[in-house]
């Protein structure tokens, strides 16, 4: 768990760029974001296709490197890790939830949950990774699936078998890019709901969507357009929330 005094930010972006090369030439993602981001937050990332967003999740989650500018995650410069320690410090500390799942076909829900934690080398003998497999799929509401492949349940409890999966080393954060856009609306609104519970729990979380009813559910959403972080609001209530984003969308 974060210990980290909550005064204090937890993410701290500085002048962060991202460049492309294309034949026409550098092509920049991100032209220069700075933001903080404090422990215990449930951050919407909204913006059009193309926008920058999965490309700051990808930073946030240290699975591309910044062109320039800083990553600072739990005190710590991730801009300036080696591969080898970027990819220790993204197996420990940050937890990742795709849009498309991403879920070994072959594997069982807690085996599929289990892996990373043989990966970094977490919670020792195999029968220590099930049970702590089985236990996030039970605070997910599907530890009846544990021993069934990803084939044989919903397109909602993949979702949550890989809520799990990210929560699996208890990360410091949750990075989620789109994490409903292959839902329904009734299962986007369960997996959501599990969102806030790991919020109120006190994880913080990180997300990329278009869905402007969940977004305007948060604690804090903020508007990307063209590489640019320009807005960065704190609805006080649910309908707040539901008017500024309806504004940011105009």
């Amino acid at each position: 768990m974060n210990d980290r005094n909550a005064s204090e930010p937890l993410i701290v972006l500085r002048g962060l760029k991202k460049a492309y090369r294309t034949p026409a030439g550098d092509f920049y993602a991100l032209k220069g974001i700075d933001l903080k981001i404090w422990p215990g937050e449930f951050v919407a990332l909204l913006g059009r296709s193309g926008a920058g967003k999965s490309t700051l999740i990808n930073m946030l989650a240290g699975i591309d490197r910044p062109t320039a500018g800083e990553i600072w995650i739990g005190g710590k410069a991730i801009h300036r890790m080696s591969e080898g320690k970027l990819t220790q410090w993204r197996g420990r500390e940050v937890g990742v939830v795709f849009q498309s799942f991403q879920l070994m076909p072959m594997l069982t829900c807690a085996q599929n949950v289990m892996l990373p934690m043989d990966f970094a080398n977490c919670y020792g003998t195999p029968r220590r990774q099930y049970a702590r497999a089985c236990e996030l799929l039970g605070a997910v509401g599907i530890a009846e699936h544990a021993d069934k492949l990803p084939s044989a349940v919903s397109g909602g409890q993949r979702q949550r078998v890989a809520i799990a999966r990210a929560l699996a080393n208890d990360p410091v954060f949750l990075v989620a890019d789109e994490p409903t856009g292959n839902l329904d609306s009734r299962t986007a609104e369960a997996v959501f709901d599990v969102f806030q519970q790991l919020v109120a729990a006190g994880k913080t979380i990180f997300m990329a969507t278009h869905d402007r009813d969940l977004a305007a559910r948060v604690s804090r959403v903020l508007h990307i357009e063209d590489g640019l972080i320009v807005e960065d609001m704190r609805p006080a209530s649910p309908a707040e929330g539901h008017d500024l984003v309806a504004e940011m969308e105009a």
